[in-house]
């Protein structure tokens, strides 16, 4: 294991990471805030941990291979958690406890809406950026680990794209193909923020809440500079923006850049994956409005049909916007918006969730078993675009959906000892480890009133879905650090 490398990417990272801290120190000068030191502090300490870590390794071999992106992977969320909360550590926002600041910054960088902040209207606006921009980065990070690193770890649900996405797809090691992926997609991401934040801005939004729901719409973070969220606008407009940029978060990047590259928007509709994402959320959609409507939740139709639709663009793409008291809705809805953020966007977005090319195959698995039932001699195969599906990419299909759901109950399980109501345990545990957001009973707002270790638990499980799950089993493993 190239450890030295490692360190010396980790520094790389660290110092990179650091210029986060440069929009909110420029936010407080300008509007004279009084919250500059906590982010200068955390700059500098930053810049010194990464001069640290990447002066001593400096001349370490760039080649890298598959076990040692395990722990790059690994240490890139941890490293840059404990990172993100330093401003917090240091007094961004009086009296919030440590564990409390971890939390935010996980939430932030794992794109859940899971906050612990409250009275965000008050805070100041360079703290409000800061959290914005969390959300951004750990966007970022997501759609290039999955689209450039977990292919070739075989745990993102991306193999069978090796031949369309842009980046190196086919080597087994971590080549300088990497480095092109990055840069396609960052300016892929760059580009859709910054059209998303002229949308906000056209429709009504002042400039900083444009840029700064921009942050989190693209990312599907959901974070907002409001307590009332999207709802703080009472604004049908805004809300389409939101709903149209949310849903284009959730589809594979890579397709983004294929369909760009053909310049042809249909192109969207030559992914199966794309098309069960598409019909799946229409679906969803009108039996949402539907049973808004006809449950007299909205007696007028069409607002029954945008909530619905809101609803379900904003958790499938676990984005986790709310726009009207979700918890309160009638009958199965507030279970269903819950458990549809198991579902998730697609692989290779920054959505969250088991993705829907993951569903794609499990479904596709059962249905060859129920045929071999009836043809036991007969060779079926499971096809995706029209290619076999390889063996080993359906047993890692299988053994996610097993780990998942295992982890799951482990974690319900673990929050239920803490004290906490059934609906609260399940509903966070799903609304974290899918890095969706909002749950229901004491979380249906924000995870603030949580017990203190609880919250541990929450973080735990988002930092296990942003990991892939395959990714923190696999570090904890004895046969990887003996291997």
């Amino acid at each position: 294991m190239q450890i030295r490398s490692i360190i010396r990417i980790i520094g790389i990272v660290l110092m990179l990471f650091s210029a986060v801290a440069i929009p909110p120190l420029l936010l407080n000068a300008v509007y004279d805030e009084h919250v500059g030191a906590p982010f200068l502090e955390s700059l500098l300490l930053l810049i010194g941990a990464g001069l640290v870590c990447y002066l001593p390794t400096m001349h370490a071999s760039t080649e890298l291979r598959r076990r040692d992106a395990f722990l790059i992977i690994g240490a890139f969320w941890l490293v840059l958690s404990i990172a993100g909360s330093l401003p917090f550590w240091l007094g961004a926002v009086h009296n919030l406890d440590p564990l409390d600041g971890v939390f935010e910054a996980v939430a932030g960088l794992s794109t859940t809406h899971a906050n612990v902040l409250t009275a965000l209207d008050h805070l100041p606006r360079a703290v409000l950026f800061y959290r914005q921009e969390l959300q951004w980065l750990g966007g970022l990070g997501v759609i290039i680990l999955a689209v450039a690193l977990y292919p070739i770890l075989g745990v993102g649900g991306m193999q069978l794209y090796k031949s369309d996405t842009p980046g190196p797809m086919k080597d087994e090691r971590l080549n300088p193909r990497i480095a092109q992926t990055t840069r396609v997609l960052s300016v892929l991401y760059l580009g859709i923020t910054i059209a998303c934040a002229s949308a906000y801005a056209f429709v009504g939004m002042t400039p900083f809440d444009a840029i700064a729901h921009a942050l989190s719409t693209v990312s599907t973070g959901g974070f907002s500079t409001h307590d009332a969220g999207l709802g703080f606008y009472h604004s049908v407009l805004i809300e389409d923006v939101a709903m149209f940029f949310m849903f284009f978060g959730g589809i594979n990047f890579a397709l983004h850049f294929m369909a760009w590259r053909n310049k042809d928007i249909w192109f969207y509709f030559s992914d199966p994956q794309f098309r069960l994402y598409f019909w799946g959320m229409l679906s969803f959609g009108l039996l949402a409005s539907s049973y808004l409507f006809w449950s007299d939740t909205y007696t007028d139709p069409n607002e029954a049909l945008h909530q619905g639709f809101f609803a379900i663009i904003s958790m499938q793409s676990t984005a986790g916007f709310t726009v009207a008291p979700i918890s309160t809705w009638p009958g199965a809805l507030p279970t269903l918006l819950i458990l549809i953020g198991f579902v998730g966007g697609c692989a290779g977005s920054t959505s969250g969730g088991m993705k829907v090319i993951r569903w794609q195959l499990v479904l596709k698995q059962a249905g060859r078993e129920i045929r071999r039932l009836v043809h036991p001699n007969a060779a079926i195969f499971v096809k995706f675009a029209d290619q076999r599906v390889p063996g080993r990419v359906l047993s890692a299909v299988t053994g996610f959906f097993a780990i998942y759901l295992a982890l799951f109950a482990i974690l319900m399980l673990s929050m239920l000892a803490t004290g906490v109501d059934q609906v609260t345990a399940w509903s966070s545990v799903a609304a974290c480890l899918n890095n969706a957001g909002p749950g229901l009973g004491m979380t249906a707002q924000n995870f603030a009133h949580l017990p203190d270790l609880a919250k541990g638990l929450c973080i735990v499980a988002m930092l296990i879905g942003r990991l892939e799950v395959f990714t923190f089993i696999v570090l904890l493993t004895p046969t990887y650090w003996r291997g």
